[in-house]
């Protein structure tokens, strides 16, 4: 799809938009529509105190136009946000009539849909404004838009019971025995990257140390902490064993609610391991099968039988773990409907209390031929996330945070179902950025969320396991911004 702008700067909503409704073609801006071309034209005007937007798609020799008008705002941010979703709106409703689906986000692209409808509730909306908000302005399916509302309103209810100075922290590990054939996450299969582990472990409880006196220094109040990857189960029961008595003894948690772990995946679980994580106070974890197919375990790598999952998942509760998170993921290569569903119904025949369905992404990177295989899934993806929460919604599970990303199969989204009472606090805070989240590890990116409860200053470790090792002085010394974060918030607060 080529397009074209006039009296609009910035191109990232238009380009944004396009790519939601055509995932599977390339878009290129030019000057000048050849005759005849398929082809988008967006063409922005001010009159006045409005900015009149006007949108026309050309394709097959049949053309729709769209158009809308947004208030100039004195506010640069809210004029911004309302042009950018003007120019979204309009392009919608000019392109969808020749689609064959609509998709089910609408016109709202954000990987946060439940921080978008929270916004509302928090100006006083009830969810039934936002659901006509979000379904007459943004154009969101009526399933979507519940689970978006429903989401906003646990967040909300966590948000409420957050203290000035309660923070998380991340632990990551980004370590694999093998590299799954759908990750994008940075993480190193050990047969490769095994030798930098010890290294990896040495300066990874040397940040953590050094963080501990930084958050105590600034009176932080630790609520919850994750441990993700990667896999952290890669690591031995004695590796495990150092590392979490280096962050019981570097941090205080006298008020740590939740403490996760990612098991992920069973060919890397041990009992041994297990008892190590109890004897640490951990009491959430994750085993993540993906899918009980044993097709799809081996296309997509995974060097492990369902089977094994089943006795991992007996082996921990035996062990005793408060909460079991298992994940699956809809749209991988050689699942049908009917096999997803199979791993939906085996997994509520364990009754773990939390069960996550994510949406297969296209990696981070990937080339347009693996866009458009992903973009060709939509409608057995659909099929899928339909079956799932009809399956899970039936067994007592409700959605409690959902996320999107780029390149998902049908533009759908990640949810995380759970039984009434376990939602993964983390989880939340963490993807509806209620808290400062302090990370810890290779490519951990440190948030810390301002007074005003919108800025966010980012402190970012270096990317890779290798160049990690090395950098422990400018890790440490990255880490010193927390301290005058604290005290820019102590000081904002005696202002107010």
């Amino acid at each position: 799809m080529i397009y074209t702008i006039e009296g609009l700067e910035n191109d990232h909503p238009v380009r944004d938009m396009l790519f939601n409704l055509f995932p599977a073609e390339v878009t290129e801006r030019v000057d000048t529509i050849p005759e005849g071309a398929d082809a988008l034209g967006v063409m922005v005007q001010q009159t006045g105190m409005e900015n009149c937007i006007r949108v026309c798609c050309c394709r097959g020799g049949r053309q729709i136009c769209a158009e809308k008008r947004t208030v100039i705002s004195n506010d640069a941010v809210l004029a911004k946000r309302a042009l950018t979703h003007g120019v979204k709106s309009a392009i919608f409703e000019a392109v969808t009539p020749f689609l064959d689906s609509v998709p089910e986000w609408g016109s709202l692209t954000g990987v946060r849909p439940a921080k978008f409808a929270r916004g509302f509730l928090e100006q006083g909306y009830t969810p039934a404004q936002v659901a006509k908000v979000m379904t007459e302005q943004y154009h969101v399916s009526p399933a979507r838009r519940a689970l978006a509302i429903r989401s906003a309103g646990i967040a909300l209810d966590c948000k409420n019971k957050l203290q000035p100075k309660d923070i998380s922290i991340y632990i990551g590990i980004p370590f694999c025995p093998s590299r799954c054939s759908y990750c994008s996450f940075v993480s190193h299969s050990i047969e490769k990257a095994g030798k930098l582990m010890e290294a990896y472990l040495d300066t990874l409880c040397g940040e953590i140390e050094h963080t501990g006196t930084i958050v105590r220094q600034a009176g932080l109040r630790i609520i919850s902490i994750y441990m993700g990857g990667g896999t952290p189960t890669t690591l031995s029961a004695e590796q495990m064993d150092r590392l979490l008595s280096t962050v019981q003894r570097a941090f205080d948690l006298h008020a740590l609610d939740e403490f996760t772990v990612e098991a992920g995946r069973p060919d890397t679980i041990t009992k041994e391991k297990f008892l190590v994580l109890k004897q640490h106070d951990v009491d959430r974890i994750s085993i993540n099968p993906q899918s009980m197919n044993e097709d799809v375990l081996e296309a997509i790598g995974r060097h492990h039988s369902a089977q094994d999952v089943l006795d991992r998942y007996h082996m921990a509760k035996e062990v005793g773990f408060h909460a079991i998170n298992m994940d699956t993921i809809a749209g991988l290569d050689r699942d049908t409907p009917e096999s997803f569903a199979n791993t939906i119904d085996t997994l509520i025949g364990l009754n773990p209390e939390n069960i996550t369905v994510h949406t297969l992404a296209a990696k981070r990177g990937a080339d347009q031929h693996d866009r458009v295989r992903n973009a060709e899934k939509q409608h057995i993806v659909r099929q899928m996330l339909d079956i799932a929460s009809k399956k899970l919604t039936a067994a007592g599970y409700a959605p409690y945070y959902l996320y999107r990303q780029k390149f998902m199969a049908g533009g759908f989204e990640n949810v995380g179902w759970c039984k009434l009472g376990y939602e993964c606090k983390y989880n939340i805070y963490m993807m509806e950025e209620l808290q400062t989240i302090v990370s810890l590890g290779a490519g951990g990116v440190t948030k810390l969320l301002g007074a005003d409860g919108r800025k966010i200053q980012r402190i970012n470790n270096p990317k890779y396991p290798y160049e990690y090792n090395t950098s422990l002085e400018k890790i440490n010394a990255g880490k010193q911004a927390i301290l005058e974060w604290a005290q820019s918030c102590e000081d904002s607060t005696v202002r107010d």
